[in-house]
């Protein structure tokens, strides 16, 4: 009986495991299309009125749309005039505007991009004590300091701006999508963050 007992829990548990990451992630794909119609919807809707589409054909027709809009853009901001007209609204509104150089910092970090400032990934010992934090090095300075960015999860776009004496920070080696993916995950993924940190932390006695 201890024995059936102890199969059914292990099966029902090893089931879950399988289950719900699957059904987690279904459902976080399921919630951001629910996103991209709603802010779509206007559009599906004046072809829905214009043509006998259905709106599932017309969200594909739009997002198809909206794909080819910002291919023929990147096409257009590779040549000498469109990177000119780029920056040029870029450095005159768009860097302006609260939490916009954040965010396509942390777009381009998730596509690859390898000029985001977020140069590497360290623990941080904010107050002096033993606790550490996750945190970005966006920046070193001449005297020794260096500029953080501690991110809060799940949301990486937000968080806050520390500049530590270098002692503080202990920079680990671990690539920056895999902490962005941890902090996203509130943590969960970390083992290799922690695993990695080695010499580099300083322990104080």
């Amino acid at each position: 009986m201890k024995k059936l007992k102890e199969f059914f829990k292990s099966a029902l548990i090893g089931g879950l495991l399988v289950v719900l990451p699957l059904g987690i992630m279904i459902g976080i794909v399921a919630w951001i299309f629910g996103l991209v119609r709603k802010a779509i919807f206007p559009l599906t809707r004046m072809i829905m009125e214009k043509s006998t589409m259905q709106a599932i054909v017309a969200d594909i027709l739009v997002i198809s749309v909206i794909i080819t809009v910002c291919f023929i853009v990147g096409v257009l901001v590779r040549t000498r005039l469109g990177t000119w007209i780029y920056h040029t609204l870029e450095n005159s509104f768009l860097k302006k505007t609260p939490g916009y150089t954040l965010i396509k910092e942390t777009v381009f970090q998730f596509l690859g991009n390898k000029k985001s400032p977020f140069s590497s990934v360290a623990l941080v010992k904010l107050y002096g004590n033993d606790t550490l934090a996750s945190a970005f090095i966006t920046d070193t300075h001449d005297n020794g300091m260096c500029t953080v960015f501690v991110p809060t999860g799940p949301n990486p776009t937000s968080g806050n701006i520390f500049h530590l004496d270098s002692q503080y920070v202990f920079p680990v080696d671990i690539p920056v999508e895999d902490a962005m993916r941890s902090i996203i995950s509130c943590g969960a993924g970390s083992s290799e963050l922690i695993s990695r940190m080695g010499k580099s932390l300083k322990v104080e006695g």
